[in-house]
């Protein structure tokens, strides 16, 4: 990704009311900051949330990567959504994501989930069939083992991953270091996790705040680590773009990950 290395998780914003209004100005506001990379879904709203980064970002400067994820089905409360990999499935969803999103290609398409009911081999071949077509230019994964990404990888070139990281919760550190390794952009959802004492007490060392340098220890952490934070308030939209500035010094570095004097 080009510009900045802190991107944006739109899942929080709110796509209806008087708020709506806020959502749009955060997410105008993510753009001026430089964020490199704006992410929404299906899953979101059943697609109003792709509908609202057109809304405030189309048409789509060259500096921002605008990815969604398909790969699960349904409308209303989660606990109707199910995962639905299936070929035919992926192509209807990429569809609609592509009217809500007014592009004709989609930058990074990411699979939201592996169906462990569809062989691997069939969802990401139809991503392939979708990048050969035209209708998307990258494609990601999200919430895959070591395992999965390779044999992801041994059917069509994979851009990105999306599983979740932060300071106490690093079971994907294997996955990490294969990103690292081959190239791939690593983007942890919940970066922020739950603040830690070490964390709060970087924050009072270096003026900033826990959540900052939850940040700033993930882009420290590899050169592969583009953080999606969201947030539904500019301020705080602010204060994340602002972590990139923050440099831990080795000590802190050594406290944060937990490592033995």
């Amino acid at each position: 990704m080009s510009g900045g290395r802190i991107g944006f998780g739109a899942m929080q914003l709110a796509t209806a009311g008087r708020d709506r209004e806020t959502s749009v100005a955060v997410l105008r506001r993510a753009v001026e900051l430089g964020v490199p990379l704006v992410d929404t879904a299906f899953l979101y709203g059943g697609g109003a949330n792709e509908e609202l980064v057109a809304e405030a970002l189309y048409p789509y400067g060259e500096d921002v990567v605008v990815t969604t994820k398909v790969g699960v089905t349904g409308s209303g409360p989660l606990s109707n959504w199910r995962l639905d990999g299936r070929p035919e499935s992926l192509r209807r969803q990429v569809d609609g994501s592509l009217r809500r999103l007014r592009v004709e290609r989609i930058a990074l398409l990411q699979l939201h989930r592996v169906d462990p009911e569809v062989p691997l081999a069939d969802q990401v071949g139809a991503l392939s069939e979708l990048v050969g077509a035209g209708k998307a230019a990258r494609i990601g994964l999200s919430e895959v083992s070591v395992g999965e990404l390779a044999e992801a990888r041994a059917i069509a070139g994979i851009a990105s991953v999306q599983n979740r990281y932060n300071l106490d919760d690093r079971v994907h550190e294997p996955v990490l270091r294969v990103c690292e390794a081959e190239g791939i952009d690593f983007l942890p959802w919940r970066p922020l996790g739950e603040p830690n004492g070490e964390a709060i007490a970087i924050a009072a060392e270096v003026g900033a705040t826990p959540a900052q340098v939850a940040l700033a220890w993930l882009l420290d952490r590899s050169a592969a680590m583009l953080p999606i934070p969201g947030t539904s308030r500019v301020s705080h939209l602010e204060e994340n773009v602002a972590a990139e500035q923050i440099e831990l010094t080795s000590e802190q570095r050594r406290r944060l990950n937990q490592e033995p004097v």
